[in-house]
């Protein structure tokens, strides 16, 4: 699995030293915020970031208030923002109509510092990134590149088929990590198991990945093809496939998937302008025990509440016998919104590109249609 550095790594510039978790700071006083360029949720979904043509700000979602503002002045917009946890250190990657530096080149901030303290440039456009306690993940169009935040030396590189969403999921609980990514081939993912020192492809999907969710522990995957209407749930260990959801019958967009903690429940945000929840079947701590032991296609139907052609599953197309989402809220359609699931119990929080925040409950036993609890304007001053 070990690599070598390329020439898609020109330099780096470093200034590090070990980072804490710090407390975020309520500004006093807060201005309305420019339209979003990039929206993404931390880890545990609770912050996220907006990046503007000026800069960047951090929301926590429970309760929903603006915690930092860091505005670099006009004209200077940032593409993509990554953030650990709820810690002072944040990469920063420029994008939008005026950037504040080229999308080739990653900037470490410390905000406990105010200033830069590390940077990577590359060959190619900066695609995503992500942020681990000891590490950086930078994707590029066809590799994706780990460094070392002690160092800035790059641990690892990953190859990829064509990923221009910057497509990859990296598990953020104690133990060995693991990362997806879309794998060599259209519709396959790649997963990098750093604990068992092994690489798993995983033949997903016939046509592109469009979107992918891990569990914290990474032991669960889910995808989403470029088609938008099935979204499957594999063990990552294995590549066992485990659970076959239907979104819907025509094409869509995927925009986000996201595992409710424990995995009992899956998340789907698309173009469409429906947020699905979908009962997950398996029994994550039987897999967890016995990971050779999966449950069988038959086994999930017994349990399966949204098909009542579920016995029939053998002589029936694939759109009947696909199981359906228990519980759906309702945005504009073509509006990219991003879903997560809050800390109260049943609840996921929505936050979309026009600066909407959505709090919605579901009911676990009847499902249909979610409750919303709250809506904000995040762009608003508050």
């Amino acid at each position: 699995m070990a690599s070598f550095p390329s020439d898609d790594t020109l330099s780096r510039r470093e200034s590090y030293s070990d980072h804490t978790d710090v407390a975020s700071t309520v500004e006093e006083t807060q201005t309305p915020i420019g339209p979003p360029i990039h929206l993404s949720f931390n880890q545990d979904a609770s912050c996220f970031t907006v990046c503007t043509d000026s800069g960047f700000y951090v929301f926590s979602t429970d309760p929903m208030r603006r915690s930092i503002s860091r505005e670099f002045g006009k004209r200077r917009g940032l593409g993509h923002v990554a953030m650990f946890f709820q810690s002072n250190l944040f990469v920063l990657v420029g994008g939008g109509a005026t950037p504040l530096s080229p999308p080739t080149k990653a900037f470490l901030w410390d905000d406990r510092l105010n200033c830069y303290v590390g940077e990577l440039t590359f060959r190619s456009h900066i695609r995503s990134l992500r942020l681990l306690h000891g590490c950086v993940i930078v994707v590029l169009l066809q590799k994706i590149y780990i460094y070392n935040l002690s160092n800035f030396k790059l641990s690892h590189q990953v190859e990829t088929v064509c990923n221009p969403k910057g497509l990859c999921e990296v598990s953020h609980a104690a133990g060995p990590k693991l990362i997806v990514c879309p794998g060599l081939q259209k519709g396959q993912v790649r997963v990098e198991h750093y604990g068992l020192r092994k690489t798993k492809f995983i033949n997903a999907h016939s046509s592109p990945i469009a979107c992918l969710a891990l569990t914290s522990d990474g032991r669960f995957l889910a995808t989403a093809s470029s088609k938008g209407t099935l979204i499957r749930v594999f063990n990552s260990l294995d590549g066992t496939l485990l659970q076959e959801l239907r979104r819907g019958a025509d094409q869509a967009e995927i925009y986000s998937l996201a595992f409710s903690s424990p995995a009992h429940w899956l998340s789907v945000s698309s173009n469409k302008g429906t947020v699905h929840i979908f009962r997950l079947k398996f029994d994550s701590e039987s897999l967890l025990n016995d990971g050779s032991n999966n449950p069988s296609v038959s086994n999930l139907s017994k349990q399966s509440a949204a098909s009542s052609f579920s016995m029939l599953k053998g002589a029936l197309p694939k759109y009947f016998s696909s199981e359906w989402s228990v519980a759906r809220f309702w945005l504009p359609e073509g509006l990219k919104h991003l879903v997560a699931f809050g800390k109260q119990k049943n609840t996921i929080v929505i936050i979309g590109m026009d600066g909407s925040f959505y709090r919605c409950k579901f009911d676990p036993e009847r499902g249909g249609n979610m409750t919303q609890l709250e809506h904000h304007n995040f762009l608003a001053a508050r």
